[in-house]
């Protein structure tokens, strides 16, 4: 099996030695770089081109929001945000810049491990201390777009990004995106609000893990979001929750 392979960007050197020595104790992961900022954090996400930066938020120069944004734009690596910090900027800023996962320095070495893996599988993460907040986000913005929404024009849909500042676009009752979506994709769609990984999704459909990843991404890409939790949130506020829904 090839090993997950890692960039650590922190600015304490003292974080980043303990990270890469719990890092490099697992047979499937491998700490390629280690950097102090953003920006060197980017660079060695070009040169490198690994499978995940795990990222933290505050650091000189560029910070590490700035940075994610960078490299999941350049499509260089997947993004793990791990901090000291569950402000609710910093999370919905890492998401809006397309942060796979969001953890706590809290965390216990095996949930770090586990969070790692599932990133470069194609999965998302978030701490179990900022979900239930972000998820209260997309829910009061859902419950503001669909009151100020016309009730005469049901399907319009606002623009990407157009959701309140720090946050991503909230979910809508009537989103456009889930009619482009082939049966297959709709079934990928539900899965996702039912919280399953790649490799659950894989075994529920019966399809390899590439082609559950592919399917993934097409969803995401119909839906005008960058991140599961958001797909998911919208599958959730149309009802396409349960066994059957994905028509």
């Amino acid at each position: 099996m090839t090993a997950i392979r890692v960039i650590l960007a922190d600015d304490h050197p003292a974080i980043r030695t303990g990270l890469r020595y719990l890092l490099d104790s697992a047979p499937d992961i491998d700490v390629v770089a280690e950097v102090g900022d953003g920006a060197a954090a980017v660079a060695a996400a070009r040169e490198h081109r690994p499978d995940v930066v795990l990222m933290d938020v505050r650091m000189p120069g560029t910070d590490g929001i700035t940075a994610t944004a960078a490299i999941t734009a350049e499509r260089l690596a997947e993004v793990l945000v791990l901090t000291t910090f569950d402000l609710d900027d910093y999370v919905s800023g890492a998401l809006r810049a397309g942060a796979a996962g969001y953890l706590l320095k809290s965390a216990e070495p095996s949930e770090l491990l586990d969070a790692v893996r599932r990133v470069a599988a194609g999965d998302g993460v978030l701490a179990p201390e900022v979900t239930r907040r972000v998820l209260r986000a997309f829910a009061d913005e859902a419950d503001t777009a669909g009151r100020v929404s016309s009730p005469t024009s049901p399907d319009l849909a606002p623009a990407p990004g157009s959701g309140a500042p720090g946050y991503p676009a909230p979910p809508l009752r009537r989103h456009p995106g889930v009619e482009q979506l082939t049966p297959r994709e709709r079934d990928v769609l539900v899965a996702l609000a039912q919280g399953l990984s790649n490799h659950e999704i894989s075994k529920t459909l019966y399809v390899s893990p590439a082609t559950t990843k592919t399917h993934v991404s097409r969803v995401l890409a119909k839906l005008e979001v960058t991140s599961r939790l958001q797909a998911a949130l919208i599958a959730q506020d149309l009802g396409l929750t349960g066994p059957g829904s994905g028509g």
